[in-house]
Parts: C-alpha cells; structure tokens; sequence
C-alpha cells in the first residue's frame, strides 16, 4: 500500500537518536508505522539491533560518567521543567501525532498528554530533594546515606499510551539523575522519538536520553540482556515480564514490572447506578479498552444487574466508529491486525463456552468499507468465573458481567484471577468501601469513580500485574540506590 504523508509538522527524523546524534540502523533495517484506523503506512522508521543498543549504551553510560553526572539537582528539574514547557507548547501536535500512529481518539490523546506534562513537571520538583540521613550508630562514627542513580535505565514501553509511559519512566529516572535508552513499542515509535527532539532542543546533554525504536524480541531482548545495563523498566504483558525477568537474571539486574490486569469494577445495589453505569462502559471502552486497567469484569449486585446493564449496554450501541482526529469520536480501532485478530478470538470464545452476547461481537466497518482494526464494542452477561472471558485478559473493547449476592461473594470473585492491578468499588456505604479497600487485592482502588490518576499517587500492581510503584514518591526507589557511609571519629 503506497505510503502517505504524515498530516503534521514533525521535528524528529525518522531515525534513532543515539548519543544526541539522529543515524540509521547498523544493518539498515526500517519499521512500518500504520495508522490503526485504516491500515495505510504512514511512514518508515529505523528498527534498532543488536549493535544500535550497544551503540545507546555506550551513549548513556559516557553521559552518565560525564556531562551529566556533573549536573546540578536543581538544573536536572530546570531541564525536565523545560521539557514539560516544551511538550504543552506543541501539545496538539503531539496529540494530533499520537491519534494517528495509535488510532485513539485525539481527545484522548489530549488527555494523555496534558498529563504527560504534569508527570514531568512533579518529578522536575523532586530532582533537587533526593536526601539521605544520618544515623545514630552504636559505634564513634558518623554514619550517613547517600541517594545516588542506579545508572543507566533501560525503559521498555508499550503501545497503548505511548508519550505517557514514556513520560511516567523517563521523568523519575531523570530526575535521579540516570541516563535512559528509550525503546518505544515498534508499533508506535513517532511519539518517543518527537520526545528526544524536544530533549535535545531544550538542553538535555547528549546521550542522556536515547531513543531506540525496535521490536521486543530483537532490541528489547538486547536491551535486558546487555550488560551495560543497570536497570530495567517495563511496561507491557505478564508473559513478556516474565520473559524479562528470567533474561536479567543473567546479569543480576534489578527489574521493575507494570504488567496485565482483569481489573474487576463491583457494583452493590446502594450505589448511584447511573454514576455506576457511566463508570463501567468509560472503565472497559476508554482508549479502545487497550488499557491494563480496563474494568474488564464487572461485578453486579443480583438485584440491580440487569437495570445497570442496560444502561451499558444502550450506551456501548451508540458508540461508532468515526476519523480519531475528530473530537466527536469516542472510540478508536485496536492498535494491529494481530490484536484484532486476538480480540476476535476471544470474543468467539466466549460465545462457544456459554456466555450471552448482548451486544457487538464482530468487526466494524470504517467509512463503509472493512478496513482498520475496528471491532464493534462487546457485552457479555451471565458469564462464569472459569470461562476464558473472565480469566485471561483482552486488551480489548469486551466487557464480561458476572452477578453476586453478598460482599464476600463479591469479595471472592473480584480476588479470583491472578492478576491485582487496579479495582472499581461502588457503593453508598462508606464502611463498606473500606473494608472492600482492604480485602481486595489490587494496587489501586477506586471507589465511585474509575481511572482517574495522578503523578502524586503510586500506581503499580499485586502478583502477577508486577512489582514496584511508579508515580508518586515511590518511584524514586526505582530509580536510586542507597549507600552506607561510615567515617570512623575516634
């Protein structure tokens, strides 16, 4: 399919940014980028290899021994402040370039990178407040802790919020005063490429921050693998953490994970059902339901469930598909024609093991024709715990309801999954929401309401949705190590 023109002006080449310098792939290799709402190329990148990693971490580590170990606390948030101004002066571009490569609605993209802003902005504040402490030992010595990076970082992001988790990586490991290589998700590299442009324009010393994109099982693999390496961030499925943690075994690396989630989002019968209603269809259709946190299994209450599914499933028939450049439209295609055909798959499945469709259940058409990766939005009810739909996750617009008749029931089902990244509560009861706080197990939990974040706040997940926080204070501990010193007094 003949290539077309991206619509929007476009600072970074469409090659990798390697020790502030934009080269070709060592081999010459180039990715397509497609525009998910139609299937048409857009434009080609360089794909990283083995020896473009080797190349960013030679980059980052004599940046983190050099230039940039000699910056200032304060010129380290001063340059990520910088990059926060640069980022919300172009903020409709990026925007307008993230709905292209990703299909999701510029809407949401506004929002992604409004908060993109903010994150870099909360960790410009903490750069200059690392501290350590002095402790009272036993012994005639001063003893103290220093804060110190933990080096260089490699960062491996996924698709689905490109420019965000890119931001939510970046900006802590940054602040710390590491060096990062970048590997964007292959299908959607343009974003985190326009973010080393930026970088680089407002001051950042080159090799600080490398961009490498590739595809996980080449440069991502070379990336854990290398050991140049200090540390490594990932974002992305459970399998591939997995996968990660057994590669940096090798090299003892430490690894921090944010990985899969089938979040459940409960409803009781007290709760404001039409608040409810509007929680769980934006909980599960919110960017194409391509979201780790994706209220993907709702729990309802016997009494209320068909009321509140009702509702649900009125407003999932509106939602059509429209250009994702259009402010008027609510939901976007699926990222590729591998995660359309996956969605589809388990749609079909849950057909043939039982569950009822109430709505969607097939692909979409796009401006009349059968092309993009559109798939009608997805209800089922009556599902069963054991059924595919409710164990495995999507990554998809498909929302599987199951039914309760007390809170330990409720309890019992929302616990039943291995994963515990995020959960919905709703409910009028206030004691009742703070026991559920508690007992459910989940990195977050919202209560009448659903997905709101904030860089503030820690986000991360229990078993198999990973380990460690990001956001929040607690992220700095990703990114630091702690050192004992002990100066003998006597």
């Amino acid at each position: 399919m003949a290539t077309t023109a991206v619509p929007i002006e476009r600072k970074a080449p469409n090659r990798l940014f390697i020790g502030g310098e934009w080269v070709d792939a060592a081999d010459g290799s180039r990715l397509e980028v497609r525009n998910p709402a139609t299937d048409e190329v857009i434009v080609e990148v360089a794909e990283a290899g083995d020896r473009d990693i080797d190349a960013a971490v030679a980059a980052a580590r004599a940046a983190l021994e050099g230039a940039w170990r000699d910056v200032p606390a304060t010129q380290r948030g001063v340059l990520l402040w910088r990059l926060a101004d640069a980022i919300e002066a172009r903020s409709d571009e990026l925007a307008r370039l993230e709905s292209l490569d990703n299909g999701k609605p510029i809407r949401e993209a506004r929002i992604d990178i409004r908060e993109v802003v903010d994150c870099l902005r909360y960790y410009a504040g903490w750069a200059s407040k690392l501290q350590g402490e002095t402790i009272p030992v036993r012994h005639n010595v001063l003893n103290y802790t220093l804060r110190e990076p933990v080096g260089v970082v490699g960062a491996i992001i996924p698709w689905n919020f490109p420019l965000l988790m890119a931001a939510w990586k970046v900006a802590p490991a940054l602040a710390c005063g590491n060096t990062v290589v970048l590997k964007p998700a292959e299908q959607t590299p343009l974003t985190a490429l326009e973010l080393a442009a930026l970088a680089a324009e407002v001051g950042f010393p080159p090799g600080v921050l490398n961009v490498v994109p590739g595809h996980g099982e080449r440069a991502g693999a070379a990336l854990v693998r290398h050991a140049g390496v200090d540390k490594i961030s990932f974002t992305g499925s459970t399998e591939v953490g997995k996968q990660i943690m057994r590669e940096a075994a090798e090299t003892v690396k430490p690894v921090s994970l944010e990985l899969g989630g089938k979040s459940p989002n409960i409803v009781f019968p007290d709760a404001d059902l039409e608040a409810a209603a509007r929680g769980a269809f934006s909980g599960i259709f919110y960017n194409t339901g391509q979201a780790c946190t994706a209220g993907s299994r709702l729990l309802v209450h016997e009494s209320v469930h068909d009321e509140l599914v009702a509702q649900i499933v009125e407003r999932a028939r509106r939602l059509e598909p429209g250009d994702p450049l259009d402010p008027k439209t609510r939901i976007g295609p699926l990222i590729s024609a591998e995660q359309l055909e996956r969605v589809l798959g388990y749609i079909e499945l849950g057909r043939s093991e039982g569950a009822t469709l109430l709505t969607g259940g097939g692909r979409a058409a796009y401006r009349g024709e059968e092309r993009g990766y559109w798939v009608r939005p997805t209800v089922f009810e009556r599902v069963s715990p054991e059924q595919t739909i409710a164990r495995e996750e999507i990554f998809g617009p498909v929302l599987a309801t199951m039914t309760f008749r007390d809170e330990d029931e409720a309890v019992e089902l929302a616990n039943r999954t291995i994963y515990g990244l995020t959960a919905g509560v709703w409910t009028n009861d206030l004691k009742r929401a703070h026991r559920l706080a508690r007992r459910i197990q989940a990195g977050t939990v919202w209560v009448n309401t659903y997905h709101p974040l904030d860089p503030a706040s820690p986000f991360g997940g229990y078993k198999q949705s990973g380990y460690g926080r990001e956001l929040g204070e607690y992220a700095l501990d990703l990114y630091t190590q702690v050192k004992s010193v002990w100066i003998d007094l006597n």
